[in-house]
């Protein structure tokens, strides 16, 4: 056999190799929390009960509310005194449970420990399996398998042929499919022939077909296209017997009979088919053409539908696809130049996802005997697909074809390959088949060949004998393959067509009748042998026919021969043939020769002339059809069988020249084509990888081809690289590469080492698993390899180790070397690898040091390739090391003799230059940097595993020298720090990096100088020593010792803390990238296996201890969670200024290292230059993801370090510090508070997961930290659009982007979350929430221990009180609320003067949290809250005999409670405090003391601000009703002020949440006049406000919070006045607030009032920076009152006068009060309001509006139903006030008269005609003076003024001279608005418009004297009128443009008809008014009087 043919052979069937490490899955890249693995690490997990999710639903809760609005209007319904009642309710209560032995005095050491028993059980054991992963795309570490190298499938199309009928049956037709690419010009599949014949008609052809095989009876067929277009068209071409006459004639019955005629034409179709009969007899086993037709095969698929026609975006021409291809495909890759040719039409063409359709084809052309050719077919397929295409025309053949298509089944049954081989799973031989139709992709496909295959294809195009003497017109060419000359010679390797045998020896093509130079469609299969010889050639015979039967004619006559060779200078000869035809049979000896060359003595067609036409197409697997690669195996081959001279076309090649044309062939393998390079990609790196490993022998010299291999092997690596773009992975690894390393590479010839006593002698390490191949084809691969595959299961190998074994085999004794071994699966050892054995064992090299040395040695343009591609470098290297360690039995050998020092010493030089490399050209080749970063990262992860420990230690610390010393002089560091991380990341993501990291041993000096502990220091480690008392403080801090012995971790640390430092220049775009590699590394130690015993969980999280105070550090910039609860942000107990003057900051030694640039810290800076800083700069926060991730991993470390080095290290740390650690914790409250239920489902799907904050994006983009990797990433995926910040979508699973990207698709699955879904990730949250409480109460908890230990740190116990308080503020389970109250109500009893002395403020919020929890609908958390209430009521008695502070304290939480919550529910609460009266019952100790009494006292009066506040339930719904309640219940607190201050700040906080926000600054303004009154009898401070007076200007109400009535109380007693707002920094507090609303309500003037009273204190406190803030406040003010000086932009309210009549209304009978409404609200609005809600509470039948503004008569009204009447009312100032109200704010600010207008006629219509027409005006009082506390304040008192028609005409008048003036004054000029008013009044068409008035009232002087004076004002109204539209006409003319010059005219026009027409009327006076006055005036100071007269005239 020939070696190539055998090397190909073994190539596609030998036995892989794989290498799988053991543990690999357990390393970070495969953290399963990354995975949607977490789902199912999250089963079981208990539910945890929330209060905010168990509140009853808002509808039932509603119905009831509605009952009891129904039930009762008034207020009063039970008097404020009504003790009785309410007592009864509670005595008829029943409590909660009681908590057992609460009383007793059990001493604190056992309540603490009780405590901690119960909060450690039942925990969570990993804390990461409920967080979810931060959002990255693939994790940088993550190494995908590479796909299985299969055979190339393109998309698959099953084709099944049902049947085919024509209108006549008389004769067998053979029919034939093939798929045909029109574009590309291109037959792109092999034909199917199948044969639809019944019976009877195949029994007609019985003398010529032999029986037929099974394996021709197909008539399915599977189509494989990879470029699927619109180009496509399946081609159905049908023939049948020979018969005489053409094709015409022969089809003509076919279209004139119709099988509905038959029994007419009876006897005509007897004729024909007895015919038929005659021929098939006779003519039987040739064929002619008939008919064809073809099928648009895209619009079949599109229009079948596919399945989801919206997601099926595949992009094909990037070769990636979805469903049901995945499996079997190879992704078959594009090359570039096709990519380019791909037209954006092909997006659609998707052929796996249609839905299967049927279709009947009716219509057949009749094949045109001049028109057979393909280029002929071209023409009619691109002709059909326009509309009036040419064959439309011609008459058809009628039949009818059935075929159904569909997409192909994943592994259909039954199934024949190209060869006729059957494809496993084929139960029974006798079914008919399915046969695999060979493809010839339309362009290059790039795959390497995994089968064999060697076929041809012959193709006779046409022949051309006109000039031929003799007669030859029907002509058949027989085709047969010979291997000898003699004429038995020819080999049975046609393949058959359809119901004939499986092989012939010969076929014939189809006849064309009488024409002399045919053409031939015909496609004739040859199965090729494997191996050729020089006589192989096919033999072309050319016969004539004849049809007729004559005498003594023979049926055929050999009119012609010609022939090809199958070998040309030993290579395939294929092609396009244009032969010359020999008229006889050639001569002997032909066959070596070509019909070209002419023979002596042989006549031939046309002076041989080439008149036959032929093409010769190969498709092997064998055959590689480039001259280059031909060459090149030729040497190879010729080198390992030894035979010379080698003949390789045309030239021999002596062995003393061999090694030069190697060389040569080897550098010009570059020169081949590369589609032949990638199919035999396997071989030809074999080939050259043995060259490197066996150099050949030559004439005698061992020639050294590594260098020449090395450098073609970078070459090829890189075509294919840059060719094959559209096929790398994430991390740019050319998927073929990495498939032929991780499978096929092995090393050649290395023999299992046969004294091995077998893979028992491995340590069970190793299995051998044979991965027998089938003899079919891999395309089962599912099936025979799945074993080797699936061996992340470590256990696979049969010897199965427990857990334990496991855990011992890393503690062991033997170090940790064991734990390393890598799980091999080696050949079957009987079959030594390789044909020969080699020819000198001297000559061998390893490869891997071989590979090594050329790569260090290699410069220039090698070097340049091998670096772009590094990894395939380092992979094949590590492959080999693997290899090589497993076949020598050395995988048990110590790791520090396994490999020589010469090896180590190379690869020591290389990291080094690679190191070099990334350096100094980060900047420049970004792309490739990042690709070798991640490459040399990936390598010495790899080492880890295989080489020494210290060793590869010492490697990456020689990479971290050159990478600090550079950034050392970068102004930009983040791009290289970035790289840093990248690299730091994939080492640590090493399967046992916590091994590595010598998580046991202590931190003592190390005893080899190198920075990590040598392996022999680390023997004798184990998880089991004791941490000694060691310098604690070594074990937090990145100290030298600890940086030694971890030195990984340290490593990681180091990076987070100098990249998270502020003042680390730049890298603040890398603080994700360092969180999420922290992350990754905790989550995946949270869920390994070999780390779930506490013990070892603890030693691992030692390692972290220091990211305690790396992230203490970093508290002023994580994101302040806290915000979203309170105003007042997070609670920092020391002013950022603080953070940076502390000296001995953690952090210091460590950034300076890092700035050192060195791992070891040799300090070239002082240390203490971080602490010089500017204070209080401005810190960049981190986002909220980010700051999420960093707690959770804080929380980790809390949760399973080992507490008493906790608590150790807890006691050396300076208060400041504890103190920071607190406020840490108690940001981790808020961050991960649960967010209950229905938050999930508000924010469903997508928009919880991606919420990446922007700002996150933006710094990205920004730094550019992005990278070209995730570049790659994104690509690979496909992910098109390449925006700078990365895709939102590229989320972890390799295919989540598709259906994200598809945007349309998005909403369908927002809401496709399910019920279930959103259940779940409620689930985790709450046990996620419920988890990093508990261990932060842990963490407290120890905190506490360490101040009950030293004694001095007394004042931290404020701040773990405040963590505690928030806790209960938070939404919380009732799990963690028992543990949180039990440690509460611990604290308390060890403290108890902390909470009644020192933090009172505290107690206040204390009190508050729990009655909240008091009032839980949920019973176990109120038994807890009211045994906590009560005890510390007990507490605070006995320290002092009375509980004043706490009563105090709970009175006002509760009335605050009340006031504020939403969702409170009073009956809870009553049982809360029947469950504290019964502990008061049941207390024996304190039964003799005043303390039951005092406690049934308080639960009394608690109960009674409960009913009253119930009152307050009923009137929810009704905002005005509300707050006059509150304001009722604060008038009702007027002596205790605090409690009326905390009513006063209840209703601010209801007025701003409906956005009154004037009304909450008044109540604001209230609250500081109260706390004045009161501080100014405390303390008599000058500066400080005498009271309420002081408050007079900011509004008239004040006065009512004086203290002056009698039963005042005195702020000094106890327990009165003590709240933080009775303070002087509390009044300020206050007015600040005031002034902000103010502020929002746009009354800027009151601003500066209320700074008036502020400025003063801050003054006297020398306070410069509060008062410039004031004044920059005030600046903005009055900036912003100049603005908007119209008046138009501030809209202060709008009022109406609002009366309520009928009994319905309770207390509201008869009342009449003013409301004020948001500015512009119609009068339409409030009424719509009003009636909608009180019809919505008496039934809306009952609800009437009295539409006018008349006095209601209550006689008139129905009993029975609810009247309201609303009326819009004006401010109404008196003409001596308008004196002081300038401004728009004067004239809306301290409103207390209103005023409306009533038209009305005497005779008691509403309107009526000018003179008649009179008006009533309104004046209303109101009791206060508005903005006020509430919205509607009571009229106090009512006016009336009727004015006469005259006097109504005046008023209109004056307002519309008003109206004209301002408009023409307007500045800016506003030409709308003037055009508007000057149109109303000088416009011809008013009707009552002011001529009307004119004419009504000056026509005649009145006849009542008493009218003269109206009658004249009225007058010089007019003249004052005219006037003014004089000027506003005259203003208007300069402001028009050209195209109103016209309405200019008609508006002036009309003005002067207006003037004329008033002329006489307004010249005429009334002679009384002025005679009787002239002589007098002359008397008087004349002169005066006369100009007055003159302004008259």
């Amino acid at each position: 056999m020939d070696p190539h043919v055998r090397d190909c052979i073994r190539s596609y069937t030998e036995d892989w190799a794989i290498v799988i490490r053991k543990y690999h899955k357990l390393g970070t890249g495969f953290n399963p929390n990354t995975l949607d693995k977490q789902k199912e690490r999250q089963k079981g997990l208990p539910k945890q009960v929330f209060e905010s999710d168990e509140a009853p639903d808002g509808n039932n809760y509603q119905d009831d509310q509605d009952d009891l609005k129904r039930r009762s209007m008034s207020i009063d319904d039970t008097p404020r005194g009504s003790w009785a009642c309410s007592i009864f309710d509670l005595k008829n209560s029943l409590p909660d449970a009681l908590l057992p032995n609460l009383l007793d005095r059990t001493p604190n050491e056992e309540i603490d420990r009780q405590n901690d028993d119960q909060r450690k059980s039942n925990r969570h054991k990993e804390l990461f399996a409920l967080h979810p992963s931060p959002d990255e795309e693939e994790p940088i570490e993550r190494l995908s398998v590479p796909d299985v190298p299969k055979e190339h499938f393109g998309q698959r199309l099953l084709v099944k042929c049902l049947s085919l009928k024509f209108e006549i049956e008389i004769e067998p037709i053979f029919a034939s499919l093939a798929l045909y690419d029109v574009k590309e010009k291109k037959k792109i599949s092999e034909n199917f022939y199948f044969d639809l014949n019944s019976e009877q008609m195949k029994g007609l052809l019985r003398p010529h077909v032999p029986p037929a095989a099974i394996t021709t009876l197909a008539r399915s067929a599977i189509f494989s296209i990879t470029y699927p277009s619109q180009d496509v068209f399946l081609v159905i071409k049908l023939e049948k017997v020979l018969q005489q006459g053409d094709i015409g004639e022969c089809a003509e019955p076919y279209m004139i009979f119709k099988e509905a005629d038959a029994t007419k034409n009876k006897e005509k179709l007897e004729k024909l088919k007895s015919q038929a009969d005659q021929f098939c007899q006779r003519l039987g086993k040739y064929r002619m053409p008939f008919a064809w037709t073809a099928i648009h095969l895209m619009n079949i698929v599109s229009s079948a539908g596919s399945l989801e026609r919206d997601s099926t975006e595949v992009e094909i021409s990037t070769g990636e696809r979805k469903g049901s291809w995945s499996e079997r495909r190879n992704s078959s890759i594009v090359g570039r130049r096709s990519l380019e040719r791909t037209t954006s039409g092909d997006d659609a063409c998707n052929l796996t996802s249609f839905r299967p359709a049927t279709l009947t084809v009716t219509n057949f052309f009749k094949q045109e005997g001049d028109r057979l050719s393909d280029e002929d077919l071209y023409k009619f397929l691109a002709d059909m697909r326009r509309p009036s295409s040419v064959l439309r025309r011609l008459r058809p053949i009628t039949a009818q074809l059935k075929i159904d298509i569909s997409p192909a089944p994943e592994n259909p049954h039954y199934c024949l390959t190209p060869e006729l081989l059957q494809v496993k799973l084929y139960p029974d031989s006798r079914v008919r088949p399915t046969r695999e139709i060979l493809e010839f992709p339309a362009r290059d496909v790039y795959v390497p060949n995994t089968t064999y295959r060697n076929l041809l294809y012959i193709y006779p195009q046409s022949l051309n004998f006109a000039n031929r003497q003799g007669s030859a017109r029907n002509i058949t060419v027989k085709v047969q393959f010979m291997y000898g000359e003699d004429p038995s010679n020819a080999m049975p390797v046609i393949f058959g067509k359809s119901s004939c045998s499986e092989f012939s020896k010969e076929a014939y093509t189809a006849v064309v009748y009488h024409n002399r130079s045919p053409d031939f469609h015909e496609e004739i299969k040859v199965k090729l042998p494997a191996t050729l010889t020089d006589h192989h050639h096919l033999l072309f015979t050319f016969y004539h026919v004849s049809c007729q039967q004559k005498q003594n004619t023979p049926l055929e006559t050999p009119v012609g021969y010609t022939w090809i060779p199958m070998l040309q200078n030993g290579r395939l000869k294929t092609g396009q043939f244009c032969l010359p035809v020999s008229l006889e049979k050639p001569p002997q000896a032909y066959s070596v020769l070509s019909p070209e060359v002419p023979l002596p003595g042989m006549k031939w067609v046309d002076n041989h002339k080439g008149v036959f036409n032929v093409e010769v197409v190969a498709v092997s697997s064998v055959h590689t059809q480039d001259p280059y690669l031909d060459k090149f195996f030729a040497l190879v081959n010729a080198l390992d069988e030894h035979m010379f001279p080698v003949r390789i076309g045309d030239m021999r090649i002596m062995e003393n020249n061999l090694e030069n044309e190697l060389k040569n062939s080897i550098s010009a393998l570059n020169t081949s084509q590369l589609e032949p390079v990638v199919r035999f990609l396997h071989l030809l790196l074999d080939k050259l990888i043995l060259l490197v490993v066996r150099p050949p022998v030559i004439a005698g010299q061992i020639v050294n081809l590594g260098q020449a291999s090395f450098e073609a092997m970078a070459s090829i690596i890189n075509r294919l690289h840059k060719n094959l773009e559209g096929n790398h992975d994430q991390h740019g690894r050319n998927s073929l590469l990495a498939s032929y390393i991780y499978y096929v590479f092995r090393l050649p010839n290395t023999y299992p080492n046969s004294s091995s006593p077998g893979p028992g002698g491995l340590g069970g390490s190793v299995h051998y698993a044979t991965m027998a191949r089938s003899a079919v084809r891999p395309a089962s691969l599912n099936l025979n390899r799945s074993r080797s595959l699936s061996n992340s299961n470590p256990d696979i190998s049969g010897t199965p180790t427990s857990p334990d074994d496991e855990v011992r085999s890393i503690i062991g004794s033997k170090g940790l070397d064991r734990s390393n071994s890598w799980v091999n699966t080696g050949g079957p050892k009987a079959a030594p690898w390789g044909s020969n054995p080699s020819p000198s064992a001297e000559s061998t090299q390893l490869f891997h040091e071989e590979l090594a040395l050329q790569w260090v040695v290699c410069s220039g343009s090698v070097r340049e390739s091998a670096l772009q591609q590094a990894w395939f470098f380092f992979e094949l290297m590590v492959k080999s090391m693997v290899h090589h360690l497993y076949f020598n039995d050395k995988l048990d050998a110590p790791r520090k003799s396994r490999f020589p020092e010469r090896f180590m010493d190379d690869i020591a030089a290389l990291v080094s230059t690679i190191a070099s490399d990334i350096v100094s050209r980060f900047q420049k080749d970004t792309e490739m940097v990042e690709r070798l970063n991640t490459s040399l990262a990936f390598f010495l992860n790899d080492l880890l595993s295989v080489m020494d420990r210290g060793f590869v230690f010492s490697l990456i610390k020689s990479c971290y020298k050159q990478v600090s010393s550079k950034l050392y002089s970068l102004p930009n560091p983040s791009v290289l720090v970035s790289l840093r991380l990248d690299f730091l990341r994939i080492i640590c993501s090493h399967e046992h990096y916590v091994t590595l990291n010598l998580p046991c041993s202590l931190l003592t000096p190390p005893a080899s100088p190198s920075p990590s502990v040598s392996s022999a220091t680390s023997q004798s480690s184990g998880f089991s020593t004791n941490v000694q008392d060691q310098k604690i403080a070594n074990m937090f801090e990145l100290s030298v010792p600890f940086r030694q012995q971890h030195y990984l971790a340290g490593l990681v640390l180091t990076e987070l803390a100098v990249i998270l430092d502020p003042d680390a220049e730049g890298l603040f775009g890398l603080h994700k990238k360092v969180i999420n590699m922290v992350h990754n590394l905790l989550s995946s130690h949270d869920s390994d296996p070999r780390y779930s015993d506490p013990q070892i969980k603890a030693r691992v999280a030692m390692l972290y201890l220091p990211l305690i105070g790396i992230i203490m550090e970093t508290v002023p910039q994580l994101y302040d969670f806290t915000e979203t609860h309170n105003q007042r942000g997070r609670p920092i107990c020391i002013a950022p200024d603080d953070y940076e003057s502390e000296s001995g900051s953690m952090i210091s030694q460590t950034v300076a290292m890092a700035i050192a640039g060195t791992s070891v810290p040799q300090l070239t800076r002082p240390g203490s230059f971080l602490l010089t800083s500017t204070s209080g700069r401005q810190h960049t926060t981190f986002s909220a993801e980010s700051s999420r991730s960093l707690l959770i991993c804080l929380l980790w470390v809390l949760k399973n370090a080992d507490e008493t080095v906790l608590q150790k290290w807890f006691t050396d740390l300076s208060v400041l510090q504890l103190n920071r650690l607190l406020d840490l914790l108690y940001l981790c409250v808020s961050c991960f508070e649960y967010k209950g239920k229905k938050v999930f489902e508000r924010m469903n799907s997508l928009t919880f997961k991606k919420s990446k904050d922007m700002r996150a994006k933006l710094e990205e983009a920004i730094l550019g930290s992005i990278g070209a990797r995730q570049e790659m990433v994104r690509r690979s995926r496909g992910q098109l659009e390449r925006s700078p910040s990365g895709s939102a979508f590229g989320s972890q699973e390799n295919l989540r982007w598709r259906k994200d990207m598809t945007h349309w698709r998005q909403n369908t699955e927002k809401l496709d979350k399910s019920r279930a879904e959103i259940e779940h990730e409620a689930l985790i949250d709450g046990n996620l929430a419920t988890e990093a409480n508990l261990i932060i109460l842990d963490t407290l908890e120890i905190v506490v221990q360490t101040v009950s230990v030293t004694e001095s740190k007394e004042s931290i116990l404020g701040g773990v009180l405040k963590v505690l308080l928030h806790s209960m503020a938070c939404n919380q389970s009732a799990v963690y609320l028992q543990h949180c109250f039990a440690t509460q109500r611990a604290l308390v009893s060890k403290f108890p003067e902390l909470l009644f002395e020192e933090e009172t403020e505290q107690c206040a919020d204390l009190c508050l949290r729990l009655l909240r929890h008091c009032s839980s609908s949920i019973s176990t958390i109120r038994s807890h809250a009211s045994a906590s209430l009560y005890l510390l009521m007990r507490q605070n008695f006995e320290i002092g005999n009375n509980f004043a502070r706490v009563k105090m304290q709970v009175t006002m939480s509760l009335s605050s409670l009340v006031g504020t919550s939403q969702n409170f529910n009073e009956e809870f609460l009553r049982r809360s405090l029947k469950t504290i009266l019964t502990y008061a019952e049941e207390d024996l100790e304190l039964r003799e003391t005043t303390f039951p009494d005092q406690v049934q006292d308080l639960v009394f009066n608690l109960h009674m601000i409960l009913s009253d506040t119930v009152k307050m339930k009923e009137h929810q719904e009704d905002p005005e009703m509300l707050i006059d309640l509150m304001y009722r219940i604060a008038k009702g607190y007027q002596t205790s002020p605090d409690l009326r201050l905390t009513w006063l700040q209840n209703m601010a906080g209801k007025h701003s949440e409906r956005s009154n926000h004037a009304e909450a600054a008044q109540c604001l303004v209230h609250s500081a006049a109260l706390v004045a009154e009161y501080l100014s009898m405390l303390e008599d401070r000058k500066y400080l406000p005498v009271g309420c007076v002081t408050f007079q200007n900011i509004s008239s109400n004040v006065l009512e919070e004086s203290a002056v009535s009698d039963d005042v109380v005195s702020p000094d007693e106890e327990g009165i006045c003590s709240g933080k707002y009775f303070t002087e920094s509390g009044l300020v507090g206050l007015l600040e607030q005031a002034a902000a609303s103010f502020s929002m309500a746009g009354m800027y003037e009151a601003v500066n009032e209320v700074y008036k009273v502020l400025i003063p204190v801050h003054e006297a406190n020398r306070d410069a920076k509060k008062l410039s803030t004031i004044h920059g406040k005030l600046q903005e003010a009055f900036s912003k009152i100049v603005h908007q000086s119209t008046g138009w932009e501030r809209m202060f309210g709008t009022y109406f006068r609002v009366g309520f009549y009928g009994t319905k209304f309770g207390d509201l009978d008869e009342q009449e009060f003013v409301y004020k409404e948001p500015a512009i609200t119609k009068l339409a609005e409030i009424s719509h309001r009003l009636e909608g809600f009180y019809g919505e509470r008496f039934g809306e039948d009952v609800v009437e509006v009295i539409k006018d503004s008349n006095p209601v008569d209550k006689c008139k009204l129905d009993p029975n139903k609810a009247y309201i009447q609303i009326t819009y009312v004006e401010p109404y100032f008196d003409t001596y006030e308008m004196k002081d109200r300038i401004t728009y704010f004067d004239k809306n600010y301290n409103l207390r008269r209103f005023m409306y207008c009533t038209p009305f006629t005497l005779d008691g219509r509403a309107h009526g005609e000018l003179h008649e027409q009179f008006k009533r005006k309104t004046i209303l009082t109101t009791s206060h003076a508005f903005p006020y506390i509430k919205t509607r304040v009571n009229v106090t008192h009512k006016e009336e003024i009727i004015l006469t028609p005259i006097e109504v005409a005046i008023e209109d008048m004056q307002k519309k001279t008003q109206e004209l003036a301002f408009a023409t004054h307007q500045d800016p000029a506003d030409p709308k608005m003037l055009q508007m008013v000057l149109q109303g009044s000088v416009g011809t068409t008013v009707n009552q418009g002011p001529l009307e008035v004119a004419q009504v009232f000056l026509s005649e002087i009145p006849s009542d004297p008493k009218l003269f004076r109206h009658h004249n004002k009225l007058r010089l109204c007019f003249k004052d009128f005219t006037k003014r539209c004089e000027d506003a006409l005259r203003k208007n003319k300069s402001l028009i443009g050209p195209d109103q010059k016209e309405y200019q005219r008609e508006l002036e026009r009309n003005y002067h008809r207006l003037k004329e027409a008033l002329q006489p009327l307004i010249n005429r006076k009334i002679p009384q008014l002025y005679k009787a006055l002239l002589p007098v005036t002359c008397h008087r100071d004349s002169f005066s009087r006369m100009s007055l007269r003159k302004m008259d005239l």
